[in-house]
């Protein structure tokens, strides 16, 4: 069951379907009760909102992570659930590495060549390289 699951659970997360099953947590009855801690890969939450199903935490809990995952911006959204450190965005319906990180990754190339090609020492390749990542 795990490895059917694997695939799914490491695709990119959505803000936006993380705050409607959120709401939908809130709202519905019991077993939608923790529904956007399994999509974000919080089993164990989800077991506890599952718990606690006959008491009012759940829902209050449900309604409180929508407002924070609306509140939150994207970036922090993706930093967060997604590991992407705010260096990529949303473009359509998937994630594309923003402009700084397309132009870091081709003065590395850049750099690399030049090494490879003997127009620059190992230390001086070592110190262009600590100063791009900077």
């Amino acid at each position: 069951m795990m490895s059917f699951l694997s695939p799914l659970l490491s695709l990119p997360k959505r803000r936006y379907w993380a705050i409607a099953l959120a709401v939908t947590s809130a709202v519905l009855p019991w077993p939608m009760a923790g529904l956007h801690k399994l999509y974000l890969g919080q089993p164990v939450w989800a077991g506890v909102y599952w718990l606690l199903w006959n008491t009012p935490i759940p829902r209050i809990a449900c309604a409180i992570d929508a407002v924070w995952y609306f509140v939150q911006g994207e970036e922090d959204f993706n930093r967060q659930f997604n590991s992407l450190e705010g260096s990529w965005h949303q473009n359509g319906d998937s994630l594309q590495p923003s402009q700084q990180v397309i132009t870091m990754a081709e003065a590395m190339r850049e750099l690399e060549q030049l090494r490879l090609e003997g127009l620059l020492t190992e230390y001086e390749f070592e110190q262009k390289r600590r100063q791009l990542l900077g």
